[in-house]
Parts: structure tokens; sequence; C-alpha cells
């Protein structure tokens, strides 16, 4: 099976673009990438187009055609290349990935390339980003959820309690966070910690939505969302867009040195699907980090590097746990320790994550991909850590009662 290798990547700086067209981001995104892999990218054979919200602004279908057209009329990119649209809600972007990779790895490509570009943040019609948002779960038989969440609330004796104006992910996760610390002690202070580095860690990206340091006093104190969570502890609404470029093993050979030199290989990368489960039982990150283990024969001991999907502070926590970096009901205390920090032994989220950087839905896993490829390469500046040779992502989104509906989890080394 042909090696696959990442030769560019690019992002869009994550914030809140009103004034700014799907277009323009798609446009920006991809004259970043060319400059990053120094290749034209009009040599690609397949393009992975990933995006979860443009129905709301009329385009239902054909999505990537759509936003590639002009690239495409320019010679930017080959007119007659294969477009193919994925969407996966959070999890869109590192399945548009895995879509290119699996391309160059059956031996259908060469080069390929996944994109993501997102607008989530809609001024004038706020409650279509919360539809947005609550599509991710069950909007066909609503009550089959809803029922299974009360029900698991009441078995375990705790307040669960949506309401209409408040995206309702949050009350799901604030129902795991507050069983993780009546069963584990996990405290609020460590869900702070979190927060704390992942803001810290954001200050040194000048792509990242929020880019201010903040202390675990300053997370505790700021708005309320809902119990345990804060404000802090939340990832933003954002719109943005971040691509990568992808080639086998045989095709690097024939590329310039400075080319070859950038290049990062992909160890592997795996999907799952999430289920009804009950808490405590496995979640889609565990059987999904397993799987990638077993194929790739790689531990959780060897890998330096870690880039997450915390859409709030306590995803970090439950994601430590079932990717095996820590114990079970150990991930409050193994951020809290300062493991996950810059300079710890495992640094995790040096991007910011998704609670600082931003999370424009299906650019977020393209974005972790960016972050780990730039530190694998020794060019991410003030926050780079040391000694990194094998760095993993894992990406989520949607929900299927506890569980996201689609996982990512992917392995790069240099």
């Amino acid at each position: 099976m042909p090696d696959v290798y990442v030769i560019g990547t690019a992002t869009t700086a994550f914030k809140r673009w009103p004034e700014t067209t799907h277009r323009v981001l798609t446009q920006w995104v991809l004259d970043a990438l060319e400059r990053d892999a120094g290749l034209p990218l009009a040599r690609t054979e397949g393009i992975w187009f990933g995006n979860c919200a443009l129905h709301v602004f009329g385009q239902a279908t054909s999505r990537g055609q759509v936003l590639l057209s002009q690239p495409m009329a320019s010679g930017q990119l080959d007119a007659s290349t294969s477009i193919v649209n994925v969407e996966a809600g959070c999890a869109t972007g590192s399945l548009a990935f895995h879509g290119a990779a699996q391309a160059i790895a059956a031996g259908h490509a060469n080069l390929t390339l996944a994109i993501g570009v997102e607008k989530v943040f809609l001024p004038q019609a706020l409650e279509k980003t919360r539809e947005l948002f609550d599509g991710a779960m069950d909007q066909l038989t609503p009550e089959v959820p809803t029922h299974f969440y009360e029900h698991a609330a009441k078995a375990h004796d705790l307040d669960y309690a949506p309401r209409p104006d408040r995206i309702a992910l949050l009350d799901v996760c604030a129902l795991q966070a507050k069983w993780h610390m009546n069963t584990f002690g996990t405290t609020v202070e460590q869900l702070a910690a979190s927060a704390a580095k992942n803001h810290t860690h954001g200050a040194l990206n000048p792509n990242a939505q929020y880019q201010k340091a903040m202390s675990v006093a300053e997370v505790l104190a700021d708005k309320a969302v809902l119990a345990p969570l804060t404000r802090a502890m939340c990832a933003p609404i954002s719109d943005g867009a971040a691509a990568a470029l992808l080639c086998s093993g045989e095709a690097l050979k024939t590329l310039p040195a400075p080319v070859r030199d950038r290049a990062v290989k992909l160890v592997g990368v795996e999907l799952a699907s999430g289920r009804y489960r009950a808490l405590g039982e496995p979640s889609v990150t565990q059987v999904c980090a397993q799987k990638l283990y077993r194929r790739t024969h790689v531990e959780p001991s060897a890998i330096d590097l870690v880039e997450l999907h915390d859409a709030t502070s306590f995803s970090e926590i439950a994601n430590l746990e079932a990717l095996g970096f820590c114990a079970w009901g150990q991930g409050g205390a193994y951020v809290a320790s300062g493991a996950a920090s810059l300079g710890g032994e495992r640094p995790v989220n040096l991007s910011g994550g998704l609670v600082s950087k931003g999370h424009p839905l299906a650019a977020s896993g393209l974005a972790m991909v960016h972050e780990l490829t730039t530190q694998l390469r020794g060019e991410a500046g003030p926050r780079q850590a040391k000694n990194v040779k094998t760095a993993l992502w894992q990406n989520a989104g949607g929900l299927t009662g506890f569980d996201e509906a689609a996982c990512a989890v992917g392995i790069l080394t240099r």
C-alpha cells in the first residue's frame, strides 16, 4: 500500500467573519496552501471538500463544486478534478482528510487535497446558528435522545434541563461532566485548568480566535453557561477555513528537495461511529483510538504531542482518558499536573484547542492537522514543543447519546 505524506497545510485565522464570504475564505486558504506546499495546486488529482452549514446560505448541494468554481476557472485548480463533498458535523474536516488519504493509499491518485470551509456566525439570525448545532442530534425523532438523556440523568440523580435558547450539546456535555465529577472526584478547578492551559497556548497562536492567556481563577470567574461550565470552558462560534495537500511516497521522490524536506508522514487515520451507550461505557473515541493503535502498532506512550476535540474543557479531560494517555477518571488530575502544557511530558492543544483557537466546524479537523504538521516541522515559533517525532489528533462531531456520531483519530510522524 502506498505511503501517504502531508506536503502542505494552511489555515485562515479563526474568528467571526460576518462580512467575509465563503468564496473569499476558500481563496485565502487555497493561496496559503499553495505557498506552504511550494507546488501548483493544479496538479491535484482529487479534492475532498468539507462543509456543514452552506444550506443555511441557500447552497444545499454541490457545495464544493460551487465554491471551487472560481479557482478552477482561474486555472489554480484543474477544472476536471473530481470533488467529493463531505459532511460529518464537527468531524467533517478529518473525514475529508481521510478520503484524500484513502485515495492515495488505494493507488487511485498521487496528489490529493482536503479542504474545510465554514461560516457559522449569523449575526442577523442567531437562532439559525442554534438550529445548526441542534442539527447534530436526531431531529427526525427528537423524543429518542430527549428520553435517553432524561433517563440517564434520573438514574444518576443529576440535573438535565435543556432550554430552547441554548445549544443542546452543551447540556449533554454538562451532564457528562457532572457524572464524571461525582464518579471520579474530578473538580471544577481541574476543568478550569484545562481551559486556562488552552487559552494560554492560544495566546501564542496568531490564528486563534481568542489570544488572551487566562488563569484558573479567571476561567472560573468568567460568565456562567451552565454548571459546571463557564464561557471560557466552551468553544466559541467561529468562521474559517483550513486545508491539507497529500501525496504518495512515490510522488514525493520526484518533488523538489525543499518539499521533500518538509514532508510529514501519515502513520494512519481511523474512523468510527458513535452509539447510544451508558455513562462509563467505552466511548467512540476510545473505540476509534484502539482501532488505530492496533493497526499501526503505535502505543499511546509513543505519542509526543496531541491535538484533540475540546468542544468543552470537560471534553479534553474525557478524551485524554479515552485515548489512553492517563488512567480512567484521572484526566482532570493529568491536566492539572502540567503534563499536557507546553513544556510538559505530552503537550495537548498547543494551538489553543477549540476553546481558544475557535471551532468553525468543517475546518477544525484540518486545522488540527495543520498544527501538528507545523509542530513536526519545527515551525511553530513560541509555542513549539521540543523533540516532537510522533503526533496524534482526535476530532469528533455530531451526537448519538453520549457519543459523538462520527470520530476520527490519526497519527503523523517525521
